[in-house]
């Protein structure tokens, strides 16, 4: 398994202390794990968000977590490990 070096929360300063307070999932209050591995690269983080945000709130008949089963089943049917 990779493993991704990421920012923590807590530690986040600057521009990526804003980032993450934008990205802060309301129901849980954090940033969601699949954000923080672009968080040592802001302007990448930035855009990736803008994608995952538009590809997770589009279509408003699904909850979240439906949301989120349907990439997984997605990723799994395309052999992604991550």
């Amino acid at each position: 398994m990779t493993w991704i070096d990421t920012v923590d929360e807590g530690d986040a300063s600057g521009v990526l202390s804003d980032l993450y307070q934008a990205m802060r999932d309301p129901v849980n209050d954090r940033v969601d794990n699949i954000l923080k591995v672009h968080s040592l690269h802001p302007e990448g983080l930035k855009a990736h968000f803008a994608v995952y945000r538009a590809a997770m709130q589009s279509t408003r008949g699904l909850s979240k977590a439906e949301r989120e089963m349907v990439a997984l089943t997605v990723s799994q049917l395309n052999e992604c490990h991550y």
